[in-house]
């Protein structure tokens, strides 16, 4: 077998001590496409910026066309033949086609840019593409495909020998996704290797010839796609078995009052038709792969994205939510995934983190009610366990699991009663995992409506009494009680079944 064209072996990185890549491996041949695919965390964005200079390994080894490379940044990365197309396309809008292809590599005559080449080369690259465009336009005239493969262009103007493709097809509809894999199989076509991440798995075996999944910071899987069942692919991912899943004890519930429901809701490119009914005092658990649509349902729940099409009721009323403020006056609480940037402001005390939202209610011509905030801070420290020095510790000294507590109780105390969650247990410990889960399901017991996002299926599983699944913007199954299992669950994702769950 030929040497591949890219070779990266036991690779090492961590950040401030944790590790983020341990071991890990990426081996793409030339003429390739190649999926590099994980669930967030996973480490696939580390792996990529050590190839591209980006960041610096602390061990392993990187050879590319037959050498051993060290690439210091990305630029020298490119001028070595590996360019990258971020998510986020790094375009400049106001400048031209042309120029954004050539920009910082314009061919010069007798000292001066040749505007006569950078505009005809700039033509003649999207042409390979069947792209007709006037190359002298402003960028931001031309549609998001097109300045997608304007960077592509600009990656094989370097005489790229591999292009890294970070979720191309992230903001483009289905035909720009069609026109975009006609490009990458001329790609191959040429010999030019291609790493292509997603997390749409019908994409991955649409363009892709090999396979590498990254799980916990590890390459776990290297094989071709050909014949790798999606259902395998996915529990690759998540790290689980069918032969050892096991649901765990949980009380069937108690047929309640509706408290919300979203029926065929579509948000942008995200959310194309996403439904699903919460009962009063029920955890529903909400599954999916990354870019499933999940976040985006619980922000278009919240208010804070607006939905194009479809119906929101909250108590048996219709709602059109303009902004958080009126989902909020709805009794609706929405805790982020992301804790440190959309939650707690860490230099503030436990006491102003903790009363943010009930602030209004109890302040009178602008001056705000410290005794009354106090008495609030340090019954919701008792009753959920808040282990801090007291009111005034900065929130941000304390652990990840008593930060989400914080967080809980800012919504309790502004008397909430419909909670959605999005990945509270992620980045604490396992003990304060299982505290946040009992906390959850106590406050059920006590009335509380639950919209719960996890990443870890065994959490999901145990907590929630149903289990809706998306995959790819669009509600794919509903699993009762009786059905609900990781199999089942995982049997979804991949979309092994139709309707009827895992036997």
């Amino acid at each position: 077998m030929a040497q591949p064209l890219l070779s990266m072996q036991g690779i090492d990185k961590s950040f401030g001590g944790v590790p983020a890549l341990i071991g890990a491996r990426l081996a793409v041949r030339a003429g390739e496409v190649h999926a590099l695919i994980g669930q967030n965390g996973a480490g696939k964005s580390t792996l990529i910026k050590i190839l591209t200079g980006a960041y610096r390994r602390d061990a392993g080894e990187i050879v590319f066309d037959g050498r051993r490379v060290d690439f210091r940044s990305p630029v020298e990365a490119q001028a070595a033949g590996v360019s990258t197309i971020h998510q986020e396309l790094n375009l400049i809008p106001l400048r031209s086609v042309a120029e954004n292809i050539f920009i910082g590599r314009e061919p010069l005559r007798r000292g001066r840019i040749d505007w006569a080449t950078v505009h005809g080369e700039a033509a003649r690259l999207l042409g390979t593409f069947g792209i007709d465009v006037d190359v002298r336009q402003p960028l931001r005239a031309c549609s998001t495909a097109t300045q997608q493969m304007v960077a592509i262009a600009r990656a094989l103007s370097t005489e790229a020998r591999l292009v890294v493709m970070d979720e191309p097809t992230s903001s483009l509809d289905r035909a720009e996704v069609k026109a975009l894999f006609a490009v990458i199989r001329q790609l191959r076509g040429r010999g030019v290797a291609v790493v292509f991440v997603s997390h749409r798995l019908d994409e991955l075996y649409a363009v892709c010839d090999r396979i590498t999944i990254m799980r916990d910071g590890r390459t776990v899987v290297e094989r071709d796609l050909a014949g790798f069942a999606k259902l395998a692919l996915v529990q690759a991912m998540l790290g689980r078995e069918l032969e050892a899943l096991q649901a765990a004890q949980r009380a069937a519930p108690v047929a309640t009052r509706e408290a919300l429901a979203a029926t065929s809701v579509k948000s942008g490119r995200r959310v194309e038709d996403a439904s699903l009914a919460l009962g009063e005092g029920e955890i529903l658990g909400l599954a999916g792969l990354l870019g499933a649509g999940r976040t985006e349902l619980a922000r278009c729940l919240f208010g804070a994205d607006p939905i194009d099409a479809g119906q929101i009721v909250v108590g048996g009323t219709p709602v059109e939510f303009e902004s958080p403020a009126q989902a909020i006056a709805h009794g609706i609480a929405y805790l982020s995934e992301d804790r440190k940037t959309e939650g707690i402001v860490p230099a503030l005390s436990v006491l102003d983190n903790l009363t943010l939202v009930l602030l209004p209610r109890l302040t009178r011509w602008g001056i705000a009610d410290r005794h009354a905030l106090r008495e609030v801070t340090l019954r919701y420290i008792e009753r959920l366990g808040i282990r801090c020095t007291g009111p005034d510790q900065p929130v941000g000294e304390l652990s990840g699991g008593n930060q989400q507590k914080v967080l809980l109780a800012r919504w309790l105390a502004a008397d909430s009663r419909l909670l959605l969650l999005d990945e509270p247990t992620r980045g604490i410990d396992v003990g304060a995992k299982a505290e946040i889960l009992g906390l959850i399901r106590e406050l059920a017991g006590q009335g509380l409506s639950t919209l719960l996002i996890a990443s870890e299926l065994e959490e999901l599983v145990a907590a929630s009494d149903r289990i809706v699944v998306m995959r790819e913007g669009r509600t794919v199954a509903e699993l009762d009680f009786d059905a609900v299992s990781e199999a089942n669950v995982m049997a979804a994702m991949a979309d092994a079944v139709a309707e009827a769950p895992v036997a």
